[in-house]
């Protein structure tokens, strides 16, 4: 069994565009997976969460455990177990942590890039924490390169950061602005990767014609599912417990758009909500990958188990 590290992982420097054909190749995969829904533990603000997945394509079977403790610093952490399908050995025990910011960053960008107005040129951007820069990251990277303008929620000292991050980008100009409503006022994509809001950012006024809002973590747009004009999302199953699910005008998994099944985006009016949060396709995917990247160099250990019938 081979030990990845965060290090290992974060060291390998992975190309944008190799992670941007990572990310489409496995949602265009979803119909070749298994995907159980995850298993969540609860206990007040700790949670254990379990991602099973199965993608036979590849070869692999896997399982990623997410948890929170509000005393342990980081609060969120997650491994990946990582196992050869055909048979049953556990190939790789990997940190998950650098993982699921890469994944992560990957769908949003890729939302953006898909379902985004045809030369969008103002995005608005709430939080910068890690989510975002991989979002921002690879959006940067692969986007064409023309004039566009940047506008980030004014907090603590996140503008001078995104201005440091991007220096190198004389095509973007960046903004702070004080307010969300500042932020998604005729924004023609507005990111958020918060995870806490108390209520929803802005009102329904704030959302020009032909927007798309891609909220990360799904909080502070919910008056948004009442009057937006399609819902593309990961997996069905991830929103069905939303608050207003029966009140989505249209949705659609975003595989389907990708492999040609369902439109898109059908007009520069249409205003789409892209709740693409991840699932554990993407984990499995991208930890294969980078497996096939460091095999030959992680540092391996071995449990010793049975190789013959035993009795205890």
């Amino acid at each position: 069994m081979k030990v990845i590290t965060f290090d290992d992982i974060a060291n390998l420097h992975l190309d944008a565009q190799n992670i941007f054909e990572w990310i489409k190749e496995s949602f265009k995969s979803k119909a070749e997976t298994y995907l159980p829904p995850k298993t969540s533990m609860h206990n007040g603000s700790t949670f254990i969460n379990v991602m099973p997945c199965i993608l036979p394509k590849e070869n692999i079977a896997g399982v990623k455990v997410v948890s929170r403790f509000p005393d342990r610093i980081p609060t969120l952490n997650s491994e990946i177990l990582v196992y050869d399908y055909s048979t049953g050995n556990l190939k790789a025990l990997m940190d998950g942590n650098y993982i699921t910011a890469l994944r992560t960053g990957a769908v949003a960008a890729l939302c953006v890039e898909t379902l985004a107005v045809k030369n969008y040129s103002e995005i608005g951007v709430i939080g910068f924490g890690n989510i975002t820069r991989k979002t921002l990251d690879l959006l940067f990277a692969v986007m064409e390169k023309r004039p566009i303008t940047v506008k980030l929620y004014n907090y603590k000292n996140h503008f001078d950061l995104l201005k440091q991050r991007y220096s190198h980008y004389d095509h973007i100009e960046f903004q702070a602005v004080d307010t969300y409503d500042d932020v998604v006022r005729d924004s023609d994509v507005i990111i958020s990767a918060i995870t806490r809001a108390e209520k929803d950012f802005c009102s329904d006024d704030c959302f020009k014609r032909g927007c798309l809002v891609v909220p990360i973590h799904t909080l502070g747009f919910q008056n948004c599912d009442l009057f937006f004009d399609k819902f593309v999302v990961d997996d069905i199953g991830h929103v069905q417990g939303f608050k207003y699910y029966n009140e989505f005008k249209q949705v659609t998994e975003l595989t389907d758009i990708l492999t040609g099944k369902m439109p898109g985006r059908v007009s520069n009016n249409e205003r789409i909500m892209a709740y693409c949060i991840g699932i554990a396709i993407h984990d499995m995917y991208f930890s294969n990958k980078i497996y096939e990247a460091l095999e030959s160099v992680a540092n391996e250990i071995s449990l010793n188990p049975p190789t013959e019938k035993y009795w205890a």
